[in-house]
Formats: C-alpha cells, sequence, structure tokens
C-alpha cells in the first residue's frame, strides 16, 4: 500500500458500526481489531481514516468517528502488515464508511506509530514544563529528590551511568526507598530530542516534581508522563515503567 500524505482527519472519518463497544466492554475498554482481545484503552492505540482513505495513527484518540484499535505491540502490527491480517481487519472494521471509499496505509505504518507515540510523549513532557511541573539541572534534581520533592526520574538514553547512579541514590534517600534498587527510567531519547521537546538546552535527566506552589499536588503531572511513557514502552517491546 502506498504511503499516506501528511493530512490532517476530519469529520468524513468512516463510522464502522461493527466497531461499537459491546454491551460488556466499558468506555474504558476497547477490542483489538487484530487478536479480538478487549484491553484498556491506554493499553491499545486508535487507527483512524483521513478522507481520501489513508489510515493514520491517532496516539490521542480525538480524531472524529469510531476508528480501529490495535494493541500496543509493534511485533504483532508489523506481522499483521506482512501477511495482510491488518488489511482484513480494517476492512471488516471501516464496513459501512463512505462509498467508494478504499483503505491505504503505509508499509512503515509501525514506524508512524511509533512517531506518534514519542510525539505524545515529547508533547507531554512540553505541557508540564509549561506547568511548572518539571525539574531541570543536576544539582536542583538531585537537592530535590533528596528531599522527597520528585515523583518521577528521567534521563536521556545517552546520559552518562555515573549521572544516572548519583540522582538515582538520592532520589531512593528522598523516597524511604533506600537498598531497593529503584532507578529512574532511561528515556528512548536523547538529549537533543528532550531539549527540542522542553526548550532548554542540554537536557540530560530531569524531574517530574511532586510538588507545585509549595504543596504536594503533582502527583497526576507524574501519572501523565508516566502514562505516555509506559505506552512507548509497550509499543517498542520493552518493560514498561513500574
Amino acid at each position: 500500500m502506498r504511503t499516506p500524505p501528511n493530512e490532517s482527519l476530519t469529520s468524513d472519518i468512516a463510522d464502522a458500526p461493527n466497531s461499537r463497544i459491546s454491551a460488556n466492554e466499558s468506555e474504558s475498554e476497547r477490542r483489538c481489531v487484530l487478536s479480538g482481545v478487549v484491553f484498556p484503552r491506554e493499553e491499545l492505540i486508535r487507527l483512524a481514516v483521513s478522507p481520501t482513505g489513508d489510515v493514520l495513527p491517532d496516539p490521542n484518540a480525538k480524531a472524529p468517528g469510531r476508528g480501529a484499535w490495535i494493541a500496543l505491540d509493534r511485533a504483532s502490527l508489523e506481522s499483521a502488515i506482512a501477511d495482510g491480517h491488518l488489511k482484513r481487519a480494517l476492512m471488516r472494521a471501516f464496513r459501512g464508511g463512505p462509498d467508494g471509499l478504499v483503505l491505504s496505509y503505509s508499509d512503515e505504518l509501525s514506524q508512524q506509530v511509533e512517531t506518534a507515540l514519542v510525539r505524545n510523549l515529547t508533547d507531554r513532557l512540553g505541557l508540564e514544563m509549561r506547568g511548572g511541573n518539571i525539574v531541570l539541572g543536576s544539582s536542583r534534581i538531585e537537592e530535590q529528590a533528596r528531599t522527597g520533592r520528585i515523583a518521577l526520574l528521567l534521563h536521556a538514553i545517552d546520559s552518562s551511568e555515573d549521572g544516572r547512579k548519583k540522582l538515582d541514590q538520592a532520589w531512593r534517600v528522598g523516597s524511604d526507598a533506600e537498598g531497593s534498587g529503584m532507578r529512574g527510567i532511561v528515556l528512548p531519547l536523547d538529549r537533543t530530542a528532550l531539549s527540542v521537546a522542553l526548550g532548554r538546552e542540554n537536557v540530560v535527566h530531569l524531574g517530574v516534581s511532586a510538588m507545585n506552589d509549595g504543596r504536594r499536588s503533582s502527583s497526576r503531572a507524574s501519572d501523565r508522563v508516566g502514562q505516555a511513557i509506559t505506552r512507548l514502552s509497550r509499543f517498542l517491546g520493552s518493560d514498561p515503567p513500574d
């Protein structure tokens, strides 16, 4: 199938009657069109169809129409693309769309999904930065980590082992987790990508603050960031963070 153009999705997206949630599925669950298994929404990614029939990832599930949901499993997606299972599943999912609509997706759809999930994560980090929930600078992170003010500790993939160990140890102290082996998360992003996402130079480590305006109120920020990281990790086949 041809590579679709980079176009936005509109309200003309096909609305598939057989993609309705069944009576035993809650609003927080969806059925994977490849496996038929019901998963929580956060363990799936939505695919939507443009007016010209191009199938594109919709990681925030906000494009109009119901779309089709697939599990966050790159290996399964690539296998389904190779053997034609994805094409058949999408034809079933989007049956009943506009007359004459021919579905098309790129052979690089799995890479498009990864790119979309990476963008979802970097956008989330940028939003939390603007919301005052991100701590930067190794010295500042270490000080706040030791005093229990860091909810989530993150490292660039090209950060040094020594730098990670120093901050990890401070985080364990502040979290009353000494001896536990608890460590920050090494992101699948390098310092350049993090610097662009946060609008700062040379971002190697960052913390999601457990405090906001002096109040311990930012656990939701760490939950939001953690979910974006987990979704990307799950798709890449690496262990999602605890």
